[in-house]
Protein backbone atom coordinates (compact mmCIF):
# COMPACT_ATOMS: atom_id res chain seq x y z
CA UNK A 1 0.00 0.00 0.00
CA UNK A 2 2.76 2.47 0.75
CA UNK A 3 4.24 1.56 -2.53
CA UNK A 4 0.97 2.27 -4.46
CA UNK A 5 0.86 6.00 -2.51
CA UNK A 6 4.57 6.67 -3.29
CA UNK A 7 4.08 5.95 -6.99
CA UNK A 8 1.22 7.91 -7.37
CA UNK A 9 2.04 10.79 -5.43
CA UNK A 10 5.45 10.66 -8.05
CA UNK A 11 3.38 10.92 -10.96
CA UNK A 12 4.39 7.68 -11.85
CA UNK A 13 0.73 5.84 -11.99
CA UNK A 14 -1.06 6.51 -15.40
CA UNK A 15 -4.03 9.07 -14.95
CA UNK A 16 -7.89 7.35 -14.22
CA UNK A 17 -10.77 8.84 -15.60
CA UNK A 18 -9.12 11.90 -17.41
CA UNK A 19 -11.44 13.94 -19.45
CA UNK A 20 -11.30 16.18 -22.22
CA UNK A 21 -11.03 19.93 -20.88
CA UNK A 22 -13.67 22.65 -22.01
CA UNK A 23 -11.02 24.23 -24.31
CA UNK A 24 -10.34 20.88 -26.11
CA UNK A 25 -14.01 20.17 -26.66
CA UNK A 26 -14.48 23.60 -27.93
CA UNK A 27 -11.88 23.04 -30.95
CA UNK A 28 -12.77 19.53 -31.37
CA UNK A 29 -16.57 21.20 -31.88
CA UNK A 30 -15.33 24.23 -33.81
CA UNK A 31 -13.00 21.89 -36.27
CA UNK A 32 -16.46 19.44 -36.89
CA UNK A 33 -18.00 22.63 -37.68
CA UNK A 34 -15.52 23.64 -40.09
CA UNK A 35 -15.19 20.14 -41.92
CA UNK A 36 -19.18 19.83 -41.95
CA UNK A 37 -19.69 22.04 -45.12
CA UNK A 38 -17.57 19.82 -47.23
CA UNK A 39 -18.36 16.51 -45.85
CA UNK A 40 -22.05 17.43 -46.83
CA UNK A 41 -20.85 18.62 -50.30
CA UNK A 42 -18.96 15.50 -50.63
CA UNK A 43 -22.29 13.89 -49.46
CA UNK A 44 -24.59 15.37 -51.96
CA UNK A 45 -22.53 15.49 -54.96
CA UNK A 46 -19.92 12.41 -54.53
CA UNK A 47 -21.19 10.14 -52.41
CA UNK A 48 -24.81 10.55 -53.34
CA UNK A 49 -25.00 9.99 -56.65
CA UNK A 50 -22.57 7.22 -57.07
CA UNK A 51 -24.70 5.12 -54.35
CA UNK A 52 -28.31 6.65 -56.77
CA UNK A 53 -26.06 5.48 -59.64
CA UNK A 54 -25.31 1.99 -58.12
CA UNK A 55 -29.18 1.45 -57.70
CA UNK A 56 -30.44 2.38 -60.64
CA UNK A 57 -28.80 -0.91 -61.97
CA UNK A 58 -31.51 -2.75 -60.49
CA UNK A 59 -34.12 -0.64 -62.06
CA UNK A 60 -35.79 -0.22 -65.29
CA UNK A 61 -35.80 3.58 -65.54
CA UNK A 62 -36.18 6.31 -67.73
CA UNK A 63 -36.02 10.29 -67.58
CA UNK A 64 -39.71 11.46 -66.58
CA UNK A 65 -40.76 8.22 -66.05
CA UNK A 66 -40.89 6.09 -62.92
CA UNK A 67 -38.00 3.09 -62.07
CA UNK A 68 -39.34 0.09 -62.23
CA UNK A 69 -37.72 -2.83 -60.25
CA UNK A 70 -36.07 -5.10 -62.59
CA UNK A 71 -33.51 -7.05 -59.94
CA UNK A 72 -31.18 -8.82 -61.65
CA UNK A 73 -32.54 -8.23 -64.95
CA UNK A 74 -29.75 -5.55 -66.17
CA UNK A 75 -26.99 -7.94 -65.10
CA UNK A 76 -28.18 -10.73 -67.11
CA UNK A 77 -28.18 -8.57 -70.17
CA UNK A 78 -24.80 -7.32 -69.16
CA UNK A 79 -23.36 -10.93 -69.26
CA UNK A 80 -24.56 -11.58 -72.47
CA UNK A 81 -23.93 -8.43 -74.47
CA UNK A 82 -21.10 -8.19 -76.82
CA UNK A 83 -20.80 -4.77 -77.12
CA UNK A 84 -19.69 -4.69 -73.33
CA UNK A 85 -17.42 -7.68 -73.30
CA UNK A 86 -15.39 -5.82 -76.41
CA UNK A 87 -15.96 -2.64 -74.40
CA UNK A 88 -14.11 -4.50 -71.67
CA UNK A 89 -11.55 -5.88 -73.84
CA UNK A 90 -10.57 -2.56 -75.16
CA UNK A 91 -10.46 -0.95 -72.03
CA UNK A 92 -7.91 -3.49 -70.21
CA UNK A 93 -5.84 -3.36 -73.30
CA UNK A 94 -5.97 1.06 -72.49
CA UNK A 95 -4.95 0.25 -69.19
CA UNK A 96 -2.35 -2.31 -69.95
CA UNK A 97 -0.75 0.49 -72.26
CA UNK A 98 -1.13 3.34 -70.09
CA UNK A 99 -0.77 2.15 -66.75
CA UNK A 100 2.93 1.08 -66.69
CA UNK A 101 4.19 3.69 -69.16
CA UNK A 102 2.64 6.34 -67.11
CA UNK A 103 4.65 4.81 -63.70
CA UNK A 104 7.85 4.44 -65.58
CA UNK A 105 7.64 8.10 -66.83
CA UNK A 106 6.51 8.93 -63.29
CA UNK A 107 9.49 7.29 -61.82
CA UNK A 108 11.85 8.45 -64.81
CA UNK A 109 11.00 12.34 -64.66
CA UNK A 110 11.23 12.19 -60.34
CA UNK A 111 14.51 10.53 -60.79
CA UNK A 112 15.85 13.08 -63.02
CA UNK A 113 14.83 16.00 -60.91
CA UNK A 114 14.54 14.96 -57.88
CA UNK A 115 19.17 16.37 -57.35
CA UNK A 116 19.34 19.73 -56.94
CA UNK A 117 20.18 21.66 -60.38
CA UNK A 118 20.08 25.09 -62.07
CA UNK A 119 16.48 25.61 -63.14
CA UNK A 120 14.97 21.80 -61.61
CA UNK A 121 12.15 23.40 -60.91
CA UNK A 122 11.14 24.83 -64.07
CA UNK A 123 11.57 21.54 -65.70
CA UNK A 124 9.35 20.31 -62.44
CA UNK A 125 6.56 22.98 -63.48
CA UNK A 126 6.56 22.16 -67.10
CA UNK A 127 6.43 18.73 -66.30
CA UNK A 128 3.44 19.10 -64.42
CA UNK A 129 1.67 21.66 -66.96
CA UNK A 130 0.02 19.02 -68.90
CA UNK A 131 -2.07 17.60 -65.37
CA UNK A 132 -3.33 20.89 -65.25
CA UNK A 133 -4.27 21.54 -69.01
CA UNK A 134 -8.14 20.67 -70.01
CA UNK A 135 -8.26 17.22 -71.11
CA UNK A 136 -10.71 18.23 -74.13
CA UNK A 137 -8.23 20.65 -75.07
CA UNK A 138 -5.67 18.05 -74.88
CA UNK A 139 -7.85 15.68 -77.13
CA UNK A 140 -8.73 18.69 -79.85
CA UNK A 141 -4.47 18.66 -80.18
CA UNK A 142 -3.27 15.25 -80.08
CA UNK A 143 -6.41 14.75 -82.61
CA UNK A 144 -4.84 17.08 -85.10
CA UNK A 145 -1.37 15.51 -83.84
CA UNK A 146 -2.37 11.95 -84.95
CA UNK A 147 -3.87 12.83 -87.87
CA UNK A 148 -2.76 11.61 -91.36
CA UNK A 149 -1.13 14.88 -91.87
CA UNK A 150 -0.16 15.84 -88.53
CA UNK A 151 3.21 16.31 -86.87
CA UNK A 152 3.00 12.44 -85.49
CA UNK A 153 2.32 10.88 -88.94
CA UNK A 154 5.08 12.92 -91.07
CA UNK A 155 7.69 12.16 -88.26
CA UNK A 156 6.89 8.15 -88.42
CA UNK A 157 7.07 8.69 -92.47
CA UNK A 158 10.45 9.83 -91.89
CA UNK A 159 11.48 6.87 -90.13
CA UNK A 160 9.92 4.74 -92.47
CA UNK A 161 6.95 3.52 -90.58
CA UNK A 162 4.39 5.35 -93.33
CA UNK A 163 2.13 8.26 -92.98
CA UNK A 164 -0.45 6.08 -90.82
CA UNK A 165 -3.33 8.01 -89.02
CA UNK A 166 -3.20 6.10 -85.78
CA UNK A 167 -6.33 7.07 -84.92
CA UNK A 168 -7.87 5.38 -87.69
CA UNK A 169 -5.98 2.49 -87.50
CA UNK A 170 -7.96 -0.31 -85.43
CA UNK A 171 -4.51 -1.58 -84.06
CA UNK A 172 -2.86 1.53 -83.48
CA UNK A 173 -5.73 3.91 -81.80
CA UNK A 174 -5.08 2.45 -78.14
CA UNK A 175 -1.30 3.55 -78.48
CA UNK A 176 -2.00 6.83 -79.48
CA UNK A 177 -5.04 7.29 -77.01
CA UNK A 178 -2.76 5.76 -74.27
CA UNK A 179 0.03 8.23 -75.34
CA UNK A 180 -2.09 10.78 -74.75
CA UNK A 181 -2.92 9.68 -71.42
CA UNK A 182 0.78 9.20 -70.11
CA UNK A 183 1.48 12.93 -71.12
CA UNK A 184 -1.83 14.25 -69.31
CA UNK A 185 -1.14 12.26 -66.33
CA UNK A 186 3.04 11.54 -65.83
CA UNK A 187 3.18 14.74 -64.21
CA UNK A 188 1.11 13.85 -61.38
CA UNK A 189 3.00 10.73 -60.45
CA UNK A 190 6.11 12.09 -60.96
CA UNK A 191 5.33 14.78 -57.51
CA UNK A 192 4.55 11.57 -55.73
CA UNK A 193 7.57 9.92 -56.57
CA UNK A 194 9.49 12.91 -56.08
CA UNK A 195 7.93 13.81 -52.15
CA UNK A 196 9.03 9.94 -51.63
CA UNK A 197 12.19 10.25 -52.49
CA UNK A 198 12.75 13.38 -50.24
CA UNK A 199 12.42 10.75 -47.79
CA UNK A 200 14.39 8.16 -48.62
CA UNK A 201 17.73 8.67 -46.40
CA UNK A 202 20.61 10.07 -48.03
CA UNK A 203 22.98 8.78 -45.37
CA UNK A 204 22.47 4.65 -47.06
CA UNK A 205 23.21 5.60 -50.40
CA UNK A 206 26.35 7.31 -49.60
CA UNK A 207 27.08 4.04 -47.73
CA UNK A 208 26.59 1.66 -50.42
CA UNK A 209 28.50 4.27 -52.72
CA UNK A 210 31.29 4.07 -50.56
CA UNK A 211 30.72 0.00 -50.88
CA UNK A 212 31.30 -0.17 -53.98
CA UNK A 213 27.48 -0.38 -55.35
CA UNK A 214 26.70 1.06 -58.32
CA UNK A 215 23.58 2.98 -59.75
CA UNK A 216 21.66 0.03 -60.28
CA UNK A 217 22.18 -1.91 -57.42
CA UNK A 218 21.22 1.29 -55.34
CA UNK A 219 18.24 1.90 -56.67
CA UNK A 220 17.45 -1.73 -56.80
CA UNK A 221 17.72 -2.40 -52.63
CA UNK A 222 17.99 1.23 -51.59
CA UNK A 223 15.61 3.17 -53.27
CA UNK A 224 12.95 1.18 -54.76
CA UNK A 225 12.01 -0.59 -51.64
CA UNK A 226 11.75 2.89 -49.86
CA UNK A 227 9.35 3.77 -53.03
CA UNK A 228 7.03 0.72 -52.54
CA UNK A 229 3.65 2.83 -50.81
CA UNK A 230 4.15 5.34 -53.29
CA UNK A 231 4.06 3.11 -56.34
CA UNK A 232 1.34 0.89 -54.76
CA UNK A 233 -0.74 4.41 -54.13
CA UNK A 234 0.16 5.36 -57.70
CA UNK A 235 -0.81 1.94 -59.41
CA UNK A 236 -4.49 1.82 -57.95
CA UNK A 237 -4.71 5.76 -59.06
CA UNK A 238 -3.55 5.25 -62.57
CA UNK A 239 -5.54 1.99 -63.15
CA UNK A 240 -8.64 3.80 -61.70
CA UNK A 241 -8.03 6.60 -63.80
CA UNK A 242 -7.31 4.41 -67.06
CA UNK A 243 -10.37 2.30 -66.29
CA UNK A 244 -12.41 5.48 -66.26
CA UNK A 245 -10.84 7.19 -69.53
CA UNK A 246 -13.55 8.81 -71.47
CA UNK A 247 -12.35 12.57 -72.13
CA UNK A 248 -10.25 11.52 -74.60
CA UNK A 249 -11.78 8.65 -76.30
CA UNK A 250 -14.78 10.97 -76.73
CA UNK A 251 -12.57 14.26 -78.33
CA UNK A 252 -10.34 11.97 -80.43
CA UNK A 253 -12.11 9.10 -81.90
CA UNK A 254 -15.81 8.62 -80.13
CA UNK A 255 -15.18 5.12 -79.65
CA UNK A 256 -13.82 4.48 -83.63
CA UNK A 257 -13.21 3.45 -85.32
CA UNK A 258 -15.27 -0.13 -85.86
CA UNK A 259 -15.45 0.24 -81.87
CA UNK A 260 -11.81 -0.44 -81.63
CA UNK A 261 -11.55 2.78 -79.00
CA UNK A 262 -14.90 2.06 -77.50
CA UNK A 263 -14.05 1.44 -73.75
CA UNK A 264 -16.38 0.76 -70.63
CA UNK A 265 -16.99 4.32 -69.81
CA UNK A 266 -17.88 5.61 -73.33
CA UNK A 267 -20.40 2.51 -73.40
CA UNK A 268 -22.12 3.77 -70.41
CA UNK A 269 -22.15 7.52 -71.41
CA UNK A 270 -23.83 6.40 -74.85
CA UNK A 271 -26.65 3.98 -73.10
CA UNK A 272 -27.11 6.45 -70.32
CA UNK A 273 -27.56 9.97 -72.52
CA UNK A 274 -28.02 8.65 -76.01
CA UNK A 275 -30.40 5.62 -75.35
CA UNK A 276 -31.36 6.96 -72.08
CA UNK A 277 -31.52 3.25 -70.42
CA UNK A 278 -30.60 4.32 -67.25
CA UNK A 279 -31.18 1.23 -66.00
CA UNK A 280 -28.22 -0.27 -67.49
CA UNK A 281 -26.19 2.06 -67.78
CA UNK A 282 -26.11 1.74 -64.16
CA UNK A 283 -25.36 -2.00 -63.98
CA UNK A 284 -22.08 -0.81 -66.41
CA UNK A 285 -21.09 1.58 -63.70
CA UNK A 286 -21.26 -0.70 -60.94
CA UNK A 287 -19.78 -3.57 -62.90
CA UNK A 288 -16.90 -1.25 -63.71
CA UNK A 289 -16.69 -0.33 -59.92
CA UNK A 290 -16.51 -4.13 -58.57
CA UNK A 291 -14.13 -4.71 -61.61
CA UNK A 292 -11.77 -1.68 -60.36
CA UNK A 293 -11.72 -2.89 -56.59
CA UNK A 294 -10.62 -6.60 -57.91
CA UNK A 295 -8.24 -4.77 -59.72
CA UNK A 296 -6.93 -2.51 -56.78
CA UNK A 297 -7.04 -5.69 -54.14
CA UNK A 298 -4.38 -7.59 -56.56
CA UNK A 299 -2.47 -4.51 -57.04
CA UNK A 300 -2.48 -4.51 -52.63
CA UNK A 301 -1.49 -8.47 -52.98
CA UNK A 302 1.36 -7.71 -55.32
CA UNK A 303 2.73 -4.58 -54.86
CA UNK A 304 1.68 -3.04 -51.30
CA UNK A 305 2.18 -6.40 -49.20
CA UNK A 306 4.95 -4.46 -47.13
CA UNK A 307 3.01 -1.04 -47.64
Amino acid sequence: MATQLTVRKRGLAPPEGRRRSPLARRDAVAGMLFVLPCFALFLVFRFGPAVAGSLLGFFDYQVGGSAKWRGLANFRRLWHDPVFWSALKVTLLYALFAVPTTIAASLGMALLTRRGFRGVRFFRSIFFLPVITSLVLTGAIFRWVFSAGGPWSTVMGWVGLGHTAWLEDTTMVIPALALVGVWSRFGYGMLILLAALQNVPRELEEAATMDGAGPWQRFRYIVFPQLRPALFFLAVIETTMSFQAFDSVYMMTSGGPAHASYTLVFDLYEQGFKYMDFGYSGAIGLALFVMTLVVALIQRLILGRDT
